[in-house]
């Protein structure tokens, strides 16, 4: 499709409820360590499946806790030993902010302008449209244009003064392809050049004029690494990641992408692998793994470290931030979630991170908590 493509004025998009295989969430989780998943032919169910618990109990924790050995006090899964964790001087802190309107799980987030947008996800009795925006100046949400198509488990991107909404899952938990811009100065959406591989629970990170879409589900959980050019309306197929995942998060950081975390198509199956990729060669390499292997993570990015926050298992959510700093190739442990949750938007904000509604418990449940980070 040349140019913008057609542009929508008003798109109203109803709720599907329908009937999803439930997942018992009121028996405290207990420590897991999940096995080691494979490297490359990762597989999945045929379908997704999302549980449908939506416990009445709030998810709360102390603001800034930490246990012993720089290790969060609500910690629900152990750290791999495999990588060791440094504390940094300053652990951080954490403050609340305002909620979010429209609380939900499975969303996606991104930043244009200084402004956080939440995009997508899914809200009791179906799958939303919903799409609002943040401005942390004034700690206040407004509703946007909402979305084309109501989606969960999409990707969200910023590149040439768009943001970008790229697969996840329609109403069906089929796959979607589309690619839609959202541009802020109109309130408007316009159809893209579609994804060439349409996925769910995928990640995406731009860099200049150029975005990347890696890992998801399709069938199974596939490597795929498509790169979107937002000036030419063009994707291309790039080198695949080494392990194949969904769930993940993915980062930029000095021009390369850090695809991190997820898992081989179950959250028992939770992976650890931290892979960065150079556009320049299109060549993957190993770095060292996320401490605490987990999937339906948030990633942000402040003063150069990737942030990974939350997450979840068969036992429970996470309350792990852990960041990783590329150029001395570790990983450092900092203040604990206070809402411990996976499915959740983790922006940042100049020296901030907003990490934003998701799910307190593994599968289908929300909570509209908006936790703003900042680095110690």
């Amino acid at each position: 499709m040349s140019g913008w493509g057609r542009r929508l004025s008003r798109t109203a998009v109803g709720l599907l409820v329908g009937s999803v295989v439930a997942c018992s969430g009121d028996q405290p989780p207990t420590p897991v360590s999940a096995p080691r998943g494979p490297s490359t032919n990762a597989t999945a169910a045929p379908a997704p499946s999302f549980a449908a618990t939506r416990p009445a109990a709030s998810a709360t924790a102390t603001l800034g806790a930490t246990g012993g050995a720089g290790q969060p006090a609500q910690s629900t899964a152990s750290a791999s030993p495999r990588t060791a964790l440094t504390q940094p001087v300053g652990a951080g802190r954490w403050e609340q902010r305002a909620r979010i309107p429209t609380s939900r799980s499975e969303v996606a987030g991104a930043e244009l302008d200084g402004r956080v947008y939440v995009a997508g996800g899914f809200v009791p009795g179906g799958v939303s449209a919903t799409f609002e925006e943040y401005d942390p100046a004034t700690d206040a949400w407004r509703a946007r244009r909402r979305l084309p198509i109501a989606l969960h488990h999409p990707a969200l991107a910023t590149a040439c003064g768009r943001i970008f909404l790229i697969g996840g899952y329609r109403e069906t938990n089929a796959p979607s392809a589309d690619v839609w811009a959202y541009d802020p100065a109109s309130d408007s959406w316009t159809e893209r050049a579609p994804l060439p591989t349409g996925r769910g629970a995928l990640a995406a990170a731009a860099f200049g004029d150029l975005v990347y879409a890696v890992g998801g589900v399709v069938r199974d959980s596939v490597a795929t690494n498509e790169e979107y050019n937002c000036a030419t309306d063009a994707w291309r197929r790039r080198a695949p990641m080494p392990t194949a995942r969904d769930h993940l998060g993915a980062a930029v950081v000095g021009g390369k992408l850090y695809a991190i975390a997820g898992r081989a198509g179950s959250f028992t199956r939770n992976l650890d692998a931290n892979e960065e990729y150079d556009p320049a060669t299109d060549s993957w390499r190993s770095r060292p793994p996320l401490p605490t292997r987990r999937s339906g993570i948030g990633t942000a990015v402040i003063d150069g470290r990737v942030y990974v926050t939350g997450g979840e298992s068969n036992a429970g959510t996470f309350p792990q931030n852990e960041s990783y700093d590329p150029t001395s190739a570790s990983w450092a442990s900092h203040a604990a979630m206070p809402t411990p949750r996976h499915g959740h938007a983790a922006v940042s904000v100049g020296s901030m991170m907003f990490t934003i509604s998701g799910g307190p418990t593994p599968g289908l449940s929300d909570v509209p908590v908006n936790e703003a980070f900042a680095p110690g």
